[in-house]
Order: C-alpha cells, then structure tokens, then sequence
C-alpha cells in the first residue's frame, strides 16, 4: 500500500506561486509511476504533471512552462512548484502513485487563484 499526504495549497492571486507537497508512505523508488492531477468543479479530473520510473516528466499543455514537478527521494517527496497562477489552475489537487496495477491517491489540497 501507499499512502499519499498532500499540502502546500491556498488562496493566491494571479500571477503568483505556490508549491504542492506529497509525501508518500513508502520509497518513491518502489513506486512505478507518481502524478499530480486536479479537478475544477463540474470538470473531469485532469493529469498536470506525472513521470514514470526512469522517464523524465510530462506536463500537459496549460501548466508546461509554469509548473514543475520535483522529486526529493530521500523525503520519499514529490513537489509541483506552480508559478504564474491564473484563476483557471483553481482546483482540488491530488497525488498520485501506481505501483503494481494499484492506483493510490491523496486527499487533495484545494487551489484558488483570484483574478
């Protein structure tokens, strides 16, 4: 099993910065895969960043060249540094990880951006 525990969200204006934590349960090494993804209300749950064991990370479309996903393997930490916030990057935002054929995911952090 893996337990996820995410933090870092809050109330921002845009064109600031905030930084997700998740800290996970178990060695990032003995975990295939890690995402962050969110959801805005009434809109499917998103992928924003995620990697692969041995990949380099991908970021879809709206968030590349904002946000950045990081590893602190010694914390068993994943971080997505978020800069340049606009209001439509509010959404709950969740970790996840596959390991196996299971897929684990944190309780969410809630991000607003204000215009």
């Amino acid at each position: 099993q893996v337990q996820l525990v995410e933090s870092g969200g809050g109330l921002v204006q845009a064109g600031g910065s905030l930084r997700l934590s998740c800290v996970a349960s178990r060695s990032i090494f003995s975990i295939n895969a890690m995402g962050w993804y969110r959801q805005a209300p009434g809109k499917q749950r998103e992928l924003v960043a995620g990697f692969t064991t041995g990949s380099s990370t991908k970021y879809s479309d709206s968030v590349k060249g904002r946000f950045t996903m990081s590893r602190d393997n010694a914390k068993n930490t994943v971080y997505l540094q978020m800069n340049s916030l606009k209001p439509e990057d509010t959404a709950v935002y969740y970790c996840n990880a596959l390991r196996g054929a299971t897929d684990y995911w944190g309780q969410g952090t809630q991000v607003t951006v204000s215009s």
